[in-house]
């Protein structure tokens, strides 16, 4: 099995993935990023409160350099 890193991107930040997983297919690497960025969309919405446009996105690598990105950008509307 191939080890996949998961760097967090929000804004001009970047956090690197310094361990990794280990997974087997591309598909299963797809699914990771997705539900990673997930939950990070669903915290970053609880702590901003400005509803300014906001994007984050996971950039997955391996030994060999990129493999994907999965990025969601959001923005709050209050309409009351």
């Amino acid at each position: 099995m191939k080890r996949f890193y998961f760097d967090i991107r929000e804004g001009d930040e970047i956090i690197p993935d310094e361990e990794g997983l280990e997974l087997s297919t591309i598909e299963k690497v797809q699914e990771e990023a997705a539900r990673s960025l997930a939950d990070m969309a669903r915290d970053a919405i609880r702590a901003r409160g400005d509803g300014a446009p906001h994007e984050i996105a996971i950039e997955v690598r391996d030994d060999s350099g990129p493999v994907l990105q999965a990025k969601f950008t959001f923005e709050v509307d209050t309409r009351h």
